[in-house]
């Protein structure tokens, strides 16, 4: 009622007036933990391939909101496959790309489909970097440029103080302070134990609320992530192993879980068309691969829920809640189900099978 989840349960008395939809299976709609949808676009060509700007390696002010193109097919495509929310943005390849955003994949115009404007501060440490601008040439220059950049809005929060009803002067500036202040969490693409290490000094230094996306090397840092108070966002389990993914592994969740790190699982960014994947698929080769069958579904609706800071908005079937369903007519890991129904804010938005 009214886009929210009205009453649960059993043997409820469905007043007049309501839809019935029947399904075998009902799960809350899934949550795509990082994303480039919407930014990144299906054709792949320079006019749909907003994720990453290369004219500077920082640039933390860029808004994920200006970019975010909702009509964009593949925003249809996720849905169709059970996603309801996405968190998406600036992408990887630049040391600081920009703010990401948190939308629902419902149709409709970016301001009538934003939950959350800035989420997170995109960040990236890795070969990526270095293949896509002259400067930083090596790990030792990007971890250098980042910390110059991060000292210069210490330095200017210090002189101003932590009044922020002035107008900004500098943009950029005024984003890497809110960064300083806890006030964004800093998502830092990093696969290699190496880069993740980077990750976690730069956060100690700068008291930075880390995120950890990617993470192929990830289950060999356990005590180093736990110790960080590290959140950890898994790239798609069926990620290609080359270059900084050598060493990935399909049992990362699983590990992680284990060991009692918070897992969420990302459809991340892919290169070639179709330029996405689809979290319900990797959750599920994540589930085959060591990751307990709840939470492999937690890593895909209420962990990313808790991440965004969204999780009493949305993420789980309760009264209150956005009604953001999906319905199946069989068990949502097994790769013949079908999704039938897609249901963002107590409408339907997608319809795959006969009822």
């Amino acid at each position: 009622k009214n886009g929210k989840i009205e009453n649960v349960g059993a043997n409820l008395a469905v007043p007049q007036g309501y839809t019935t939809y029947s399904a075998k299976v009902v799960t809350p709609g899934f949550i795509d933990a990082r994303s480039m949808v919407g930014l990144s676009g299906a054709y792949n060509i320079p006019s749909d391939q907003d994720q990453v700007e290369r004219s500077s390696p920082i640039q933390p002010e860029l808004r994920a909101i200006d970019a975010y193109n909702p009509e964009d097919k593949l925003v249809s495509y996720v849905r169709d496959n059970g996603v309801t929310t996405l968190h998406t943005g600036h992408g990887w390849g630049a040391l600081i790309s920009g703010q990401t955003i948190v939308v629902k994949t419902k149709k409709g115009l970016t301001d009538e489909v934003v939950v959350k404007p800035v989420a997170m501060i995109a960040m990236t440490i890795g070969p990526s970097v270095s293949g896509l601008y002259q400067s930083p040439g090596n790990k030792s220059k990007q971890i250098a440029m980042l910390r110059t950049e991060l000292l210069k809005a210490q330095g200017s929060l210090r002189n101003t103080g932590k009044d922020t009803s002035r107008p900004a002067s500098d943009l950029r500036l005024q984003t890497l302070q809110q960064l300083l202040k806890g006030e964004l969490k800093a998502l830092i693409a990093a696969n290699t134990a190496t880069d993740i290490m980077s990750a976690i000094r730069l956060a100690k230094e700068f008291h930075l609320k880390l995120v950890i996306e990617g993470g192929a090397e990830a289950y060999r840092l356990i005590d180093q992530l736990k110790a960080a108070q590290a959140e950890v966002v898994v790239h798609a389990t069926m990620s290609r192993a080359g270059g900084e993914t050598l060493n990935m592994t399909m049992e990362n969740a699983g590990i992680l879980h284990k060991a009692g790190i918070p897992v969420s699982i990302e459809s991340g960014f892919e290169g070639y068309v179709p330029k996405t994947r689809v979290v319900l698929f990797e959750a599920a080769i994540a589930m085959a691969n060591g990751l307990p069958y709840r939470e492999a579904l937690k890593a895909i609706t209420i962990n990313p829920a808790k991440l965004l800071g969204l999780e009493k908005q949305i993420g789980s079937i309760e009264i209150g809640k956005d009604a953001d369903l999906v319905l199946f007519n069989g068990d949502p890991f097994e790769y013949r189900t079908k999704v039938c129904t897609v249901i963002i804010d107590g409408k339907v938005e997608s319809q795959n099978c006969l009822q």
